[in-house]
């Protein structure tokens, strides 16, 4: 059984409560041998879990981009994913959450055409085109392909409406901010002077201002000019169960025509040198002691099951490509490269979903003007703020 646990799930995911696995089904897989040819994609793995509101969420993991089409077959108990120019894999053996719809998984190769079929527990009748969606790679995981659905019509019943309502009166999500640095370590400070934690914590109190009124319940990690180690920072999200967690930077090059904002979520290896130098300088924050901030528990710190990092990984991607985009479309300039990028940021090791947002480049004198600048921060909060009125916290 020791390979089994080596296969990373995705399973269950709630943005209100830690990740866990409830329960593996079992699963029955039927493969027709494998006739030569050259695949450019390859199936990694498949797994399912149980959404809030009873969705099935389906993902289907490979090495590249899957190119992919949708089929009921004869029956609207049996679900068809078809992956245009890829191989399987009989030794990947599918995970199912106890609860969902799915009862049984298998593999059909179908000359270069791999084919998913899910059996189904209750008739699913269709998957709407905003239930399905591609993550791209972040860390260890390659693209996934994610859908999620319910028992019966596509369209939402009344029923369906009246939990939707009930959801959004009983749960106000909870998002705590991150303002970088303070005390006695200021960050980057700019060639006039601009200190990186002055600037991120009025960006922080401005978006905290703009969510509480967009009617989430938003908490500061720092609201005044102190020092707080890493650890401490993500025990806040912990402690209050939060939904999401932002942690606001400013960042330096030794090149001063760099500028441009820049996202990043937690990986244990860096998607490239500028990202895990970026996250040993912000990691080495906690070098600098202070008394009274009690380090968060190892266990806490360290101990996080490969489910809960995968899940929470893929949650984080959705809001920093959200943010990202936000800032692209409000014309905020983006850093050279990707706009999107891992590293093992020490802020980010949590339960909670996140994302660390380089708002500019100090080291930049147009953009050390602006970052200072009460407009600019406006900017930056409004396009953050839409981000978030645009990620799901109820999948």
């Amino acid at each position: 059984m020791g390979d089994f646990f080596d296969i990373i799930l995705d399973v269950e995911v709630s943005r209100r409560t830690i990740l866990k696995v409830t329960g593996i089904g079992v699963v029955a897989i039927t493969f027709i041998p494998r006739i030569a040819f050259a695949a450019r994609n390859s199936l990694r793995s498949v797994r399912a879990g149980i959404q809030p509101g009873g969705k099935t969420r389906l993902v289907i993991e490979t090495d590249n981009r899957p190119s992919y089409s949708l089929d009921f077959l004869s029956s609207p108990d049996r679900i068809a994913v078809n992956l245009s120019n890829t191989a399987g894999d009989t030794s990947i053996r599918p995970i199912l959450s106890a609860g969902t719809l799915i009862k049984g998984i298998r593999q059909n190769q179908l000359g270069d055409k791999l084919q998913i079929v899910a059996d189904l527990n209750k008739s699913v009748l269709d998957i709407p085109k905003n239930q399905i969606m591609i993550l791209e790679p972040n860390g260890d995981t390659g693209y996934r392909l994610v859908l999620d659905f319910k028992a019966g019509a596509a369209t939402k019943t009344a029923a369906d409406e009246s939990d939707s309502k009930t959801e959004k009166k009983t749960h106000v999500p909870i998002i705590v901010i991150d303002a970088g640095h303070g005390g006695r370590d200021p960050g980057c400070i700019g060639k006039s002077g601009v200190k990186e934690k002055t600037v991120v914590l009025a960006v922080a109190k401005k978006l905290r201002e703009k969510l509480n009124g967009n009617g989430y319940k938003v908490l500061l990690t720092r609201d005044r000019d102190r020092f707080l180690n890493l650890d401490t920072r993500a025990g806040i999200a912990e402690k209050h169960h939060a939904d999401l967690f932002i942690s606001l930077h400013a960042n330096a090059n030794p090149s001063r025509k760099i500028k441009g904002y820049s996202v990043y979520t937690l990986s244990k290896r860096a998607s490239d040198e500028e990202a895990q130098k970026l996250a040993e300088a912000e990691n080495a924050a906690d070098k600098i002691e202070v008394d009274g901030f009690a380090r968060f528990e190892p266990d806490i710190r360290n101990a996080l099951s490969s489910l809960q990092q995968h899940a929470v990984a893929e949650m984080s991607v959705e809001f920093a490509d959200g943010v990202s985009k936000k800032f692209k479309q409000t014309g905020i300039s983006q850093m050279p490269g990707a706009s999107m990028r891992q590293a093992p940021f020490a802020v980010l090791r949590s339960t909670i979903p996140g994302a660390l947002v380089e708002l500019g480049h100090l080291s930049n004198l147009i953009e050390e003007k602006l970052l200072n600048s009460s407009s600019h921060q406006d900017k930056l909060v409004n396009a953050i703020a839409s981000a978030v009125s645009k990620y799901d916290f109820d999948v």
